[in-house]
């Protein structure tokens, strides 16, 4: 066929590449929109057209194909047939096709994809007569014949080799070639399915299509994108495209490259090319590729180096992009975002802005509060690694495709990791090559290593994602799964034996290492975070600490101020079982009984306050009823000796005692330090004007303030704000009041995860404001004036960080290790304005 196709008139749900809007990621998926990209930039990319994400959307509403749909998919087809030059099922110039899925956010190995769809016997002998290869074309088939089996009919995973189906010559005629390799195929997909692959080439598209959206559903895609919380909702869409072949001779292949090394973030281009190959050879991990940089020829390298320089500066961002050979033909097949390391991620961000090619907002948006918690993860000892590589510990080395050091015990099966994990265990999973199947046990695992693959296998692109410790292509290991054994030149680890990963060199060794902070902690994140901090010119974070060895971390994390509590101190320091004890004792709850609580504040405080110097420090008093003293503080019994303390000044020596302390620390420190005392559960005005009557001004410039902790507080918080120096929203507890639900459940997994799962709670506590909530808080926020802050306990979500902020809130409690992501997650929400 030839000539112009008439257009597709009234399109609904489909777009040719040259007619697209490469911004409607969320219609054409990130696949699609790439694609559209680079063939409207005039880049070599094979002629496709994509199916819309609303299409998967009805399909999977309907449980149907949309009404027009296939009729649409078959006017674009004319369209393909027309620009290519080539017929569908039919010489002289057969078209072959690729059929992808490419949802809005990447899912990288999650979703499905057929290749060379198309093949039928006619097509199969013109392509042996054009091509002069019948091996080639056979090949064809039986690639084919797997993929469609697996993925439209339900087949296994089949690695039969297509030697093992039939003996084939190179003289030996095209159509009994074809008849031959079909009928073996069939057979064997008969046997295990009760099915055929259709003979029909418009059939084989349809299944595809319809398979292609079905994937969207398939379990290891919703394990995805509930580990990474994409919404079920928004679908894939399909991308049909005009095959490329690199298995067509010897001077044709596959490759990925990403413009930056997605391991270290090393600038230069990265990657692997496997010659003679399809793309799916590369990314599978079953046989290990070379670098891109020596696998290609001189003339396609210079090509490819420069066109990947040229998107990266166009999109401001490491990319990732897939591409074929065809007879020394460089053809673009796919670029995206590339997943990156937390170290990557960083490293990156930290050059983009340096060198001002791609502005800040931009940037930081390219970087995730838990990439900064990643970075300052532990690493191993380095005398210690160095010991263990002079006494033969060293196991193997493979490629390093995820920086990270871990220690774990070995498991060879994903579902005996996600055991053991469940079980508190640390584990290692080495798999001979891992598949989407595994996903289970990759995110159950702290580390992971296979004995195939290179830094573009899935396990490799999976890890960086998940962001796990990832070794590949450790080929002197043998896994042995039956025996679970792992042998490397003789030596046998079995299951469950203690193994240490280093995915940055790619070393294995027998044994663990003690971890300590890694040196990626600093440079490159510093340099991040300090460019962050100049995005937030009215915003203070306050780090919380319990000992003075806790100050310098806090200040050196980017901390303005600190943040304490005095039952934490007590605890700590081996005092707050003598508080209770003193409680616990007969006699009158006055000053004579808290005299020993002042004098520990002071001994406590003042080393404290020394370590801090000028900037503020928030103190909140000892709280002998919260949720999370419980246990700790033998909270039963001591309520019912003194129901007082229930209510916050209840047993006023006792708040006295704390005031008196954190005075003489403040005059014996020497320093003048900024110094607040906060009573927690305040819930009136008054409450707040007794507090002052106990503290009058004097010399030690000491002040007084509230923890709000309940729906009252909120609606007296006028009264409170008038009266009071100094307010924190202790916004878990406020949540958890709104909710009806213990506070400390807002820092743990479960219940919660599976509650929010089962859709029993339209707002996840943990990570958004509830709208019951939201209201109250519109109007307290004060932009900076110093009177208002919010305390923030456990993990920083960077969703209800940006909320805070957009109602003006600048004032900002967390626990001192979410520092810095606090602080990436604040310069986010200013630059995104």
């Amino acid at each position: 066929m030839s000539g112009k196709a008439d257009p597709v008139q009234n399109p609904q749900f489909t777009l040719r590449f040259d007619e697209a809007d490469p911004e409607a990621v969320d219609r054409l998926g990130g696949k699609g929109a790439g694609l559209a990209r680079m063939a409207q930039q005039g880049l070599r990319v094979p002629p496709g057209f994509i199916v819309a994400t609303d299409a998967c959307r009805n399909y999977l509403e309907e449980d149907s194909m949309p009404a027009g749909l296939l009729d649409e998919v078959y006017a674009r087809l004319a369209e393909l047939e027309a620009a290519t030059g080539k017929t569908f099922g039919a010489g002289p110039t057969p078209l072959l096709l690729s059929v992808r899925s490419g949802a809005p956010v990447s899912m990288p190995g999650m979703m499905d994809t057929i290749l060379n769809l198309g093949v039928c016997r006619d097509a199969a002998i013109a392509l042996a007569a054009a091509t002069g290869d019948v091996r080639f074309v056979a090949d064809l088939v039986a690639r084919f014949h797997s993929m469609y089996g697996e993925i439209v009919l339900g087949a296994f995973g089949d690695d039969t080799s297509l030697d093992d189906l039939v003996a084939i010559e190179a003289t030996d005629d095209p159509g009994a070639v074809f008849d031959r390799v079909w009928a073996a195929c069939s057979e064997r997909l008969l046997d295990e399915t009760g099915e055929r692959v259709p003979e029909d080439p418009r059939e084989q598209l349809a299944g595809a299509v319809r398979a292609v959206f079905g994937s969207w559903n398939n379990s290891r895609a919703r394990t995805y994108r509930e580990f990474h919380r994409i919404p079920h909702d928004i679908g894939t869409a399909v991308v049909v495209q005009s095959m490329v072949f690199g298995t067509i001779s010897q001077d044709s292949g596959s490759g990925v490259v990403f413009t930056r090394d997605p391991a270290t973030g090393e600038p230069g281009l990265f990657g692997e090319y496997l010659a003679h190959s399809q793309g799916e050879d590369v990314v599978a991990g079953t046989r290990t590729p070379d670098p891109v940089r020596d696998a290609l020829p001189a003339p396609v390298f210079e090509e490819l180096e420069r066109t990947c320089s040229a998107l990266e500066g166009q999109l401001g961002d490491v990319l990732d992009i897939e591409f074929t050979v065809e007879r020394s033909t460089l053809y673009f097949l796919q670029v995206r975002s590339a997943k990156r390391t937390a170290e990557a991620a960083v490293r990156i961000a930290a050059d983009f802005l340096a060198d001002g090619s791609v502005s800040p907002a931009k940037v930081l948006s390219r970087v995730t509060s838990e990439h900064v918690r990643q970075v300052q993860r532990p690493g191993f000892d380095t005398d210690e690694v160095e010991r263990a590589r002079a006494g033969g510990r060293l196991l193997t080395t493979g490629t390093g495709a995820c920086p990270g050091q871990i220690s774990g015990n070995l498991v060879l099966d994903p579902d005996r990791a996600k055991a053991e994990a469940a079980a508190g265990r640390d584990v290692v999973l080495a798999r001979a090559v891992t598949s989407p199947a595994d996903l289970h046990g990759m995110i159950a695992a702290q580390g992971i290593v296979t004995a195939t693959g290179g830094s573009t296998s899935h396990a490799a692109v999976v890890a960086r994602a998940l962001g796990k410790v990832c070794v590949v292509g450790a080929s002197a290991m043998k896994i042995d799964s039956a025996a679970r054994t792992a042998t490397v030149d003789g030596q046998v680890l079995a299951e469950g034996e203690p193994v240490s990963l280093d995915g940055a060199t790619g070393e294995v060794f027998t044994g663990e290492f003690t971890r300590g902070t890694p040196a990626a902690a600093s440079g490159a994140l510093g340099a991040l975070l300090d460019a962050a901090s100049r995005q937030l010119t009215d915003v203070a974070v306050f780090g919380k600490v319990t000992l003075p060895g806790n100050v310098e971390t806090a200040l050196s994390a980017g901390a303005h101020g600190l943040v304490t509590a005095l039952d934490d101190v007590l605890a700590a320091t081996g005092h707050l079982d003598a508080l209770v004890e003193a409680l616990m004792r007969d006699g009158a709850a006055d000053a004579d009984r808290f005299g020993s609580v002042a004098d520990i504040v002071a001994a406590e405080f003042t080393p404290l306050l020394r370590e801090a110097g000028r900037v503020e420090v928030g103190v909140r008093a000892i709280d002998l009823v919260s949720d999370e003293s419980r246990e700790l503080m033998r909270q039963t019994a001591l309520t019912s000796r003194y129901p007082a303390l229930a209510v916050p000044l209840g047993i006023p020596a006792l708040v006295e005692a704390q005031l008196a302390g954190l005075r003489r620390a403040i005059r014996d420190s020497g320093t003048p330090a900024k110094v607040h005392l906060a009573i927690r559960h305040v819930s009136d005005p008054a409450e707040v004007v007794a507090l002052h009557e106990m503290s009058p001004p004097d010399e030690s410039g000491l002040r007084v303030g509230a923890y709000l902790t309940s729906p009252r507080a909120l609606a007296n918080f006028a009264g409170i704000a008038a009266v009071g120096d100094r307010i924190w929203l202790e916004l878990r507890v406020l949540q958890a009041a709104m909710f009806g639900i213990p506070a400390r459940q807002l820092l743990t997994a479960e219940p919660l995860d599976s509650y929010v799962k089962r859709g029993m709670l339209s707002t996840d506590p943990r990570s958004g404001i509830d709208p019951s909530l939201d209201t109250a808080l519109t109007p307290l926020a004060d932009r900076g004036s110093g009177l208002v802050g919010v305390r923030l306990s456990g993990t920083v979500s960077e969703s209800l960080v940006a909320g805070l902020y957009g109602k003006g809130f600048r004032r900002f409690a967390v626990d001192a290790g979410e520092t810095r992501p606090a602080l990436l997650a604040l310069a986010k929400a200013a630059a995104a304005g």
